[in-house]
């Protein structure tokens, strides 16, 4: 029908998990650790907006640039565009492994999606998501590993000011999205201020649980 859209990858066949949390909780961490484990693709949406920036000819250099200087949220269709090519790319490229034949495959999206406008518009264009992973830690954990990272990424938002503001930001428009996949019992709360093998413990249990509901381990 006129003016309903099909997502680009249909659910039945490729696996989304959102990973989500505070600057900090421990996302890229855990999600490395998933991909070893069961085979996933990691799309890091604020590693695309980093290449994104830095790459020659990018209409979308400038724009990031400034948000991320910002502590803002980038224009929802630039981000989407980049996770649904980064996506088209692996799908294309005919991985090996389980849950990667004939068409199927499985992607652990880190960071992703930070607002509402983010989340409807990425399950009505892309892909419809089947859980949200969720660490969830204070803000004390989450400065303390930030400033120690600092020491050696070299990230330009890795300072106390544009710290507070990413906190900031990420109270007044990640949470509610946190909430609205909550009351689709899609969320896997998940406190990660252990240690990384405590909080790793966890998020496997989850994972492959959801996987084996699935048939895609």
């Amino acid at each position: 029908m006129d003016g309903i859209k099909t997502p680009v990858f249909n659910q039945d066949k490729v696996t989304v998990i959102f990973v989500l949390g505070g600057p900090g909780a421990g996302k890229g961490t855990q999600s490395a650790r998933l991909v070893e484990e069961f085979g996933f693709c990691h799309l890091s949406a604020g590693d695309l907006l980093r290449e994104e920036q830095n790459r020659p000819g990018s209409q979308y250099g400038r724009l990031i640039q400034d948000c991320i200087r910002e502590g803002t949220i980038v224009p929802m269709e630039v981000t989407i565009n980049l996770l649904q090519r980064a996506m088209s790319e692996v799908l294309q490229g005919g991985r090996s492994g389980s849950g990667w034949s004939n068409g199927r495959g499985k992607f652990l999206i880190d960071g992703f999606p930070r607002k509402m406008d983010q989340a409807l518009g990425f399950e009505e264009q892309v892909c419809v998501s089947s859980l949200v992973l969720y660490f969830s830690t204070t803000e004390e954990v989450m400065l303390t590993r930030l400033l120690e990272r600092a020491k050696t990424s070299g990230r330009e938002d890795d300072n106390i000011e544009s710290i507070k503001k990413r906190f900031r930001t990420y109270e007044r428009d990640t949470m509610p999205v946190i909430n609205y996949y909550s009351n689709q019992s899609k969320v896997a709360e998940i406190e990660s201020s252990a240690s990384v093998d405590q909080v790793y413990e966890t998020t496997r249990d989850i994972v492959s649980k959801m996987l084996a509901s699935r048939s895609v381990i």
